[in-house]
């Protein structure tokens, strides 16, 4: 494949990229299109039966019409359902998470602006807040990940390893650390605080915050009744888990992708010439900046000549 001109290359990435969207499509087909139709006919059964009985007391369209305004309200994060909790969408706690998840990209949808200088202000916030968002993640990147390579670079020079398997031994190391500080135990967490939810729906929506996918179908603590101290309290927690999490999410992907063998792929789909020590190098170079920052072999002491 080395003989393969640039536009082939780019061909064959897109085509693959396509063949990967496809299968991804068909896959979810195949999932969730009979517990969508096993929904569906669930809701039509229970429209009817409520139209059975209590459709003498209602005027033709009245109960479309209330679904209409309700399921309208509800795409805005807004419902009059429950004990009064989550009545006040902006409140403070409501409103830091809902600009939390503009700025992390993250975007559950759980609430929506609806007044014309909202969404006016939503774009301007964005379009100036994104830019220092990734501003502030590059200069913390920048200090911390030598930082988290001084480890691993110890182990190297204590282990004699090779540059590229200490390189992938750290990056290995640091994606099961952010896996289990950010992903695994803050999913235990949440599957013993919220009843209904399994430990697998727990770890779904984890790794769906820090890939800044949020779907927003699964929110701690919402819906279930909370005093409105602690429903606040579980907002403040996710904007705090969102802002480190994803810092360390970036950490994780930042490493795997200045390995040889990513550069070498990149490099490889980029251009024609042939990889150069750069290119091979990757993340070798945060070994040789965490080397520097070790303390030096202490030198053999000279023997006298003997006379």
């Amino acid at each position: 494949m080395g003989g393969l001109r640039p536009w082939a290359r780019y061909g064959l990435l897109v085509v693959a990229h396509l063949l990967a969207l496809g299968l991804g499509a068909a896959m979810l087909q195949v999932l969730e299109g009979p517990p969508a139709l096993r929904l569906q006919a669930k809701l039509r059964a229970e429209r009817a039966t409520f139209q059975a009985e209590y459709g003498a007391c209602l005027p033709p369209g009245a109960l479309e019409e209330l679904l209409s305004t309700a399921l309208a309200a509800q795409a805005h994060g807004v419902s009059s359902l429950g004990n009064g909790s989550e009545t006040r969408n902006w409140d403070l706690p409501s409103a830091l998470l809902f600009t939390a998840s503009i700025l992390t990209t993250t975007g559950y949808g759980h609430m929506a602006p609806l007044s014309a200088g909202g969404k006016a202000f939503c774009v301007v916030y964005a379009a100036l807040g994104l830019p220092a968002s990734l501003a502030l993640v590059a200069s913390l990147r920048h200090c911390l990940l030598p930082l988290l390579s001084r480890p691993g670079a110890w182990v190297a020079v204590r282990w004699q390893l090779a540059p590229a398997r200490a390189a992938l031994l750290r990056a290995a190391a640091l994606g099961l650390l952010v896996a289990g500080t950010f992903v695994l135990l803050p999913a235990l967490v949440l599957w013993g605080l919220q009843g209904d939810c399994s430990l697998l729906e727990a770890i779904y929506f984890c790794f769906g915050s820090l890939s800044t996918i949020g779907l927003g179908d699964l929110l701690p603590g919402r819906g279930h009744g909370l005093h409105p101290l602690l429903y606040h309290l579980c907002q403040l927690a996710l904007l705090g888990y969102l802002l480190l999490g994803l810092l360390a999410m970036l950490l994780a992907v930042e490493t795997f992708a200045e390995l040889p063998q990513v550069r070498a792929m990149v490099k490889f789909f980029g251009s024609s010439g042939p990889l150069t020590a750069e290119d091979q190098g990757g993340i070798l170079d945060q070994d040789e900046l965490a080397l520097s920052t070790l303390p030096p072999p202490a030198a053999p002491s000279e023997q006298a000549p003997a006379c």
